[in-house]
């Protein structure tokens, strides 16, 4: 209880204070790649159960001849990479927050079609709801690999508590200002997931 009132609490303020720097990315988005300018996805949240996650869109819109999306790294712009590196394109998950869709921390979001994908124990991360930031994200982020990067997950939901979260908000606000783990080597972010070698 004391977690959620925190979330509302402090997306609600946030919101608020940083609403002149949403209107602004905003506009910056749709005058350098058009519209739509939020991008949406469904994710897994709490027990697995789907969401739609909501970020500032950070590509082109770029096919191939038969239709299909051009990779992330030939789609990513310069104007992109700079939302992703100073993580504002996160900004607008705050209402996820507010919504109770995720918490500030908790384990990051993944794609719905890693759900088949996970060990028993990697699943273990969907027990909490899903956190704009999390202990992988402080500890590695996209520079890690995916194996540690679960067992810091699990990690969390076995450890969580109020100071925990407040540490990870701090150490959240000092890798952002550093801009440190945005990309795993030869990736625009990170490779994508394909399960465990022992299943």
């Amino acid at each position: 209880m004391i977690k959620r009132v925190f979330d509302v609490v402090l997306s609600s303020l946030a919101l608020l204070l940083l609403a002149p720097v949403l209107l602004v990315v905003a506009f910056l988005i749709r005058w350098n790649l058009g519209s739509p300018v939020f991008f949406r996805q469904v994710r897994p949240g709490l027990g697995g159960e789907p969401f739609d996650m909501v970020k500032f869109r950070t590509m082109r819109d770029a096919t191939d001849s038969k239709g299909s999306p051009l990779p992330d790294e030939e789609r990513m712009t310069q104007f992109g990479s700079f939302l992703r590196t100073t993580s504002l394109d996160e900004l607008p998950e705050l209402w996820n927050v507010l919504k109770g869709d995720m918490s500030l921390v908790g384990p990051r979001p993944l794609l719905l079609e890693y759900l088949p994908l996970y060990s028993k124990e990697q699943f273990r991360r969907h027990e909490v709801r899903p956190g704009v930031s999390g202990w992988a994200q402080v500890n590695g982020r996209n520079a890690i690999s995916w194996e540690d990067k679960f067992k810091l997950d699990v990690w969390y939901v076995d450890n969580q508590s109020f100071a925990l979260d407040l540490k990870i908000l701090y150490l959240t606000l000092k890798k952002v200002l550093a801009r440190d783990g945005i990309s795993g080597e030869g990736e625009a972010t990170m490779s994508k997931f394909t399960g465990n070698k022992d299943r």
